[in-house]
C-alpha cells in the first residue's frame, strides 16, 4: 500500500486528465471551457500580452469570432466613463504561465493566435488541472503534520476530491477562480504551521508572496490570517511567531513590500483603465452586514453547503474532537470558520450566481479535511471506522450523481428548491433515459 499512497496525488490528477478530455477537450466542447466569471478573470491574459488593451474593446469582436450565445456573458463594466474589467487579476496571474505555452506554440501548431482559439482554451483547462495537483500536494503534506496514517490520509484526499465541488471546479470549469485559490490557501496554510514550528526569515517572504496572491484572486480571501492562531500549539507560540517578524525590521519590510507589489497589480491595472487606483467596481454589489443569509448558506435547497456537499458535514463533528483534544485550537478555528461563515453568506448574492454548489467555499477545504481526519483519528473501534468510512464513499457517490446531474441541467444553476430538488435526488435511471423531472427550470 505504501506505494499507492506515494502516488495517489498523480493517479488524481490522471483521473482528471481523463475526465477533462472526455468532457471539455472533444468536438467543440472546449469553446464551453471558459464561462460566466471566468471570461472576466482569463481576459486580463490576451488583454495584457495579445490586444494591449486593457479597457477590452476587443470583446465584441472575439464574441463575433467564436460565437457561443449559451454562454455570453460581458465582464465589462462602467466606472467614471471608463470601461474596465469587473473581476480581479490574480487568477489570470495564476493561469499566465499556461497562456503563454499557449500563445507561443500556437503558431506553428496552426492555431489562430488571438487568445481564444482551441489551443488557449485548452491551457486553461491544463493550468486548473496543475493547481488541483499543486492543492493536493501541499494538502498530503499538510495532513502528514497532523498524522502518521498514509493511508487515512490518501483516503481523504480521494474522498474531498471526489466527494466535493472541488473537482467539478477543477474539470468544469476551469477557468473560476476557486481551484487557484484552493491551491494557494493549501499552501499558505502548510508553510504557515511549519513557520510556527520554526519561525525563519525565508518562510516570512513566502508566505507574503502566498498571501499577495491569494489577495489578488479574490480579495476577500484576505481574511484567512485569521486562521493562524489554530496553526499553533498554543497562544504562546503564536505570539512568539509573530514577535520574530517584528523584530527582524528590514525582513518585516520586504515582506510587505512583496505583499504590496503583488496586490499593487490591481491598483496599476485600474489606474490604467480608468486613471484611478482604487476603484469600486462592483458598483451596488456589496455585502449586506446586518442581514447575512447564514441558514440559507448552510442549509437550502437552492445551494445549502451541506446539502450540495454532505461530506462536510460530517466534519463539523471534528470541533467535538477538537473541543476534547485541545479546546486553544478548538476556540481558534471555531472562530475562524464562523466569521468565513457570516462574511460570505453576507453577500448580497449569496448563492453566487450559477454554480455548483457552495462554490466559495473550495478554497478553504484543506481546513474541513483535517477536522474529518481529526473525527476519523477519534474513531478506536474497527465497526465505527467501517461505519465511518462507509458513510463517506455513499456521500462521495451522491456528490458525484449531484455533479452529473448538474452538467445536465436537473440540478439548475441556481432555481432550485425543495420540490425540483426531490424531482431528481438521485435519480440516476432518469439521466439513463434522458428525462429531466426539472426542464420547466430551463424555460
Amino acid at each position: 500500500m505504501r506505494w499507492l499512497n506515494k502516488l495517489i496525488v498523480p493517479l488524481i490528477v490522471f483521473i482528471a486528465v481523463l475526465s477533462a478530455n472526455n468532457i471539455q477537450w472533444g468536438g467543440n466542447h472546449w469553446k464551453d471551457i471558459i464561462e460566466a466569471d471566468g471570461k472576466g478573470y482569463y481576459a486580463h491574459l490576451p488583454a495584457v500580452f495579445i490586444f494591449n488593451d486593457l479597457n477590452f474593446s476587443f470583446f465584441d469582436s472575439i464574441e463575433k469570432k467564436h460565437p457561443n450565445p449559451a454562454i455570453y456573458y460581458d465582464y465589462r463594466v462602467n466606472v467614471a466613463g471608463k470601461t474596465c474589467n469587473k473581476y480581479f487579476s490574480g487568477t489570470a496571474l495564476a493561469m499566465s504561465p499556461f497562456f503563454l505555452i499557449a500563445h507561443w506554440s500556437a503558431g506553428f501548431l496552426g492555431f489562430e493566435k488571438d487568445g481564444y482559439s482551441k489551443i488557449y482554451l485548452i491551457s486553461i483547462s491544463f493550468a486548473a488541472i496543475f493547481y488541483l495537483w499543486l492543492g493536493l500536494y501541499y494538502l498530503k503534506k499538510l495532513l502528514h503534520e497532523f498524522s502518521s496514517n498514509g493511508s487515512l490520509i490518501s483516503f481523504l484526499l480521494v474522498i474531498f476530491t471526489f466527494g466535493t465541488n472541488l473537482f467539478y471546479y477543477a474539470v468544469c470549469e476551469p477557468a473560476m477562480s476557486h481551484i487557484y485559490s484552493f491551491a494557494f490557501i493549501t499552501a499558505f496554510v502548510f508553510y504557515s504551521k511549519k513557520y510556527f514550528e520554526s519561525p525563519n526569515s525565508k518562510s516570512v517572504l513566502l508566505l507574503s508572496f502566498f498571501l499577495g496572491v491569494i489577495v489578488l484572486i479574490r480579495p476577500v480571501n484576505g481574511i484567512l490570517v485569521f486562521v493562524l492562531p489554530f496553526l499553533t500549539f498554543n497562544w504562546f507560540v503564536f505570539v512568539s511567531g509573530v514577535n520574530f517578524l517584528f523584530k527582524r525590521y528590514w525582513i518585516f519590510l520586504l515582506s510587505i513590500l512583496i505583499l504590496v507589489s503583488i496586490v499593487g497589480l490591481q491598483l496599476i491595472i485600474y489606474k490604467i483603465q480608468t486613471g484611478q487606483f482604487f476603484v469600486d467596481a462592483y458598483g451596488d454589489e456589496s455585502f449586506n452586514w446586518l442581514s447575512p443569509h447564514l441558514i440559507d448558506f448552510l442549509f437550502s435547497y437552492k445551494k445549502g453547503l451541506f446539502l450540495y456537499t454532505p461530506i462536510l458535514l460530517l466534519s463539523v463533528y471534528g470541533f467535538i474532537v477538537l473541543y476534547k483534544k485541545s479546546k486553544y485550537r478548538f476556540y481558534t478555528l471555531t472562530f475562524f470558520i464562523l466569521l468565513l461563515f457570516y462574511i460570505l453568506s453576507s453577500w448580497w448574492n449569496w448563492w453566487y450566481g450559477g454554480s455548483f454548489g457552495t462554490r466559495v467555499l473550495v478554497e478553504y477545504y484543506s481546513l474541513f479535511v483535517l477536522l474529518l481526519l481529526f473525527v476519523i483519528e477519534s474513531i478506536h473501534w474497527l465497526k465505527g471506522k467501517t461505519v465511518f468510512f462507509s458513510i463517506l464513499v455513499v456521500f462521495m457517490i451522491v456528490s458525484q450523481i449531484q455533479m452529473y446531474q448538474y452538467r445536465y441541467y436537473h440540478i439548475h444553476w441556481e432555481k432550485m428548491d425543495k420540490k425540483h430538488y426531490w424531482n431528481c435526488f438521485l435519480r440516476v435511471d432518469l439521466l439513463a433515459k434522458e428525462i429531466n423531472p426539472n426542464k420547466d427550470l430551463l424555460e
